[in-house]
């Protein structure tokens, strides 16, 4: 990683980091390819994003249920889409 990005971003990208292997392959690709250019709204999401819990987060993507905040719908249906 290039010593520009700011420590902020870099907590964000090691958090993405599950280990959970259902969520890890929404987060590395997202994080790998569109993170750092990413808006700073949905960087904002993002970071909202992965401060859920796993179980909650699994329900999520999986259309078990859906999270309360319009821009966590937002960032699940985009990390989705770049999987599929």
């Amino acid at each position: 990683m290039s010593d520009e990005i700011s420590l902020h971003d870099r907590k964000v990208i090691y958090r993405a980091r599950r280990g959970l292997k259902e969520l890890d392959i929404y987060f590395d690709p997202y994080v790998r390819q569109h993170y750092l250019t990413a808006p700073e709204a949905e960087k904002q999401a993002f970071a909202l994003l992965i401060e859920q819990e796993d179980p909650d987060l699994l329900d999520w993507f999986m259309a078990v249920s859906e999270p309360e905040q319009p821009e966590l719908v937002r960032i699940i249906e985009k990390l989705k889409n770049l999987l599929h």
